[in-house]
């Protein structure tokens, strides 16, 4: 079979096709024909050795951690899918395996029956980003009209699935975004919608209760000046040094930083299809053949995509 994979550390010039043999499932576990694998920043920070502390250091690596497709066996001990069945889900290591290649085999606990009235590659887009949006969710608490919520960086994968979420919470979200997004973070629930390129959201003078910063730009520091007496800044990217900082300092302060890691779940997929049966939307802004997956990732690593990115496997 095809797949994706690279030899060293590096940028999308690392990433090579490769012939490899299809994958032999256990018992526990199912072979999938990939459809659509989506990107995500992860993709990227492993492959350029960003986290060579939890990813390790051997070689060849693949990459693509969500896809969709359909199931093309399954071992003895699965009951609860067959062949042919349309599925999506997560690999079995986010930080060592890659979905990324015309086959994949995972534990039958990693996939979830696909809505028939989605594509293979919105299906793909919801594992991460989506299971990360119900975290955020979850860390935030009891939220209701009168939270106020700041969401920077609101309209890429993981933003477009928390302002529907939130918008079924019925919180007021201000959502800081491109120009070009204005009006897609306006659908998904945005009450305000601050435009970076024109606004600085530091300087407007409001006050939130609740700060996420799906963008990484804004951090902790800055988000003080904007953060109510007692209120919460999340944290969903934190560099490594600030996962035990952020403890210690909380003691002093009642502007609290959470540091907030995530994982799919059947916990957090359950919510989520809940939510895609009654309208949300999952937007795909780019599509690309497998054969194109560098350019995919090229296109993805500039920056300032709305939505999600997909690669389709005919």
């Amino acid at each position: 079979m095809k797949a994706i994979a690279y030899q060293k550390f590096g940028n999308t010039d690392v990433l090579q096709t490769v012939e490899e043999p299809k994958p032999v499932i256990r018992a526990n576990e199912v072979l999938v024909k990939v459809k659509a694998v989506s990107i995500n920043p992860m993709d990227w920070k492993i492959r350029k050795g960003e986290m060579k502390l939890m990813s390790g250091s051997t070689f060849p690596r693949h990459t693509g951690v969500d896809f969709a497709g359909v199931i093309e066996d399954t071992g003895a001990a699965v009951t609860n899918f067959k062949k042919g069945d349309e599925i999506f889900g997560v690999v079995k290591n986010n930080m060592k395996d890659g979905a990324l290649a015309e086959y994949v085999a995972v534990p039958v606990t990693n996939v979830w029956k696909k809505p028939a009235n989605i594509s293979f590659a919105q299906a793909a887009s919801i594992p991460i980003v989506g299971a990360a949006a119900v975290t955020a969710l979850e860390k935030m608490g009891n939220i209701n009209a009168k939270s106020h919520i700041l969401v920077n960086g609101a309209t890429g994968g993981f933003g477009m699935f928390l302002l529907q979420l939130l918008k079924q919470k019925k919180a007021n979200v201000t959502a800081v975004a491109s120009t070009k997004a204005v009006d897609l973070a306006k659908k998904w629930g945005a009450d305000t919608v601050v435009d970076y390129t024109t606004e600085n959201v530091l300087a407007l003078q409001k006050n939130y209760d609740i700060i996420i910063d799906l963008s990484g730009k804004l951090g902790y520091t800055n988000a003080r000046q904007i953060m109510k007496p007692k209120s919460l800044f999340l944290n969903p990217t934190p560099r490594p040094i600030e996962i035990p900082t952020s403890l210690f300092k909380n003691l002093f302060t009642g502007k609290k930083h959470l540091v907030m890691l995530s994982q799919a779940s059947s916990k957090n997929m359950e919510v989520l299809l809940n939510a895609v049966s009654k309208g949300l939307q999952i937007e795909v802004s780019k599509v690309f053949p497998f054969t194109q997956s560098m350019e995919a990732y090229q296109y993805a690593e500039r920056g300032g995509v709305i939505g999600k990115v997909a690669i389709e496997i005919n």
